[in-house]
């Protein structure tokens, strides 16, 4: 015969289990990364491609994993690391961008930047344009990126 006690354990057991776990969940859940300070470099409209910067924050108790990124203004929209090697400039694509808890990844003219390629349409000084960074867990972080001459 079953002591009435014992499933009242299990379940107690299963509750402590589950609170932590769904804190977590919720927490993630709560938690969304943003994109901010975001500007492209304006250049010569013959120019196919251009260069976006920013910084993506990730607020969150966890660390974010960038795996692509598009933008309705342009085709093809990828994650690129400019890094000199034997002083040689060299452009590399990254596929997976890693942002640890609580930090910022920064992207610079120079490092860490978004490679905007096959513009829809000639872009003027001022405008605006939206970019979108999808995240391994499936989520999506949209921001926005200002036409500009010169650096901020």
């Amino acid at each position: 015969m079953h002591s009435p006690i014992f499933p009242k354990r299990w379940l107690a057991l299963a509750m402590l289990v589950a609170i932590p776990a769904a804190a977590a969940g919720a927490e993630g859940a709560q938690c969304m990364p943003r994109f901010d300070q975001g500007w492209i470099r304006l250049s010569p409209a013959a120019m196919p491609m251009k260069a976006g910067f920013g910084r993506l924050l990730n607020t969150c108790r966890t660390p974010i994993v960038v795996v692509a990124a598009s933008s309705p203004a342009f085709g093809e929209v990828s994650l690129h690391e400019t890094r000199i090697e034997n002083d040689v400039s060299r452009m590399r694509e990254v596929e997976r961008l890693q942002v640890a808890a609580a930090q910022t990844a920064v992207l610079e003219p120079g490092g860490l930047h978004l490679m905007l390629m096959q513009p829809g349409t000639t872009l003027a000084e001022g405008e605006k344009v939206t970019v979108v960074f999808e995240l391994q867990d499936g989520r999506r972080v949209a921001g926005e990126l200002t036409v500009r001459r010169n650096a901020p």
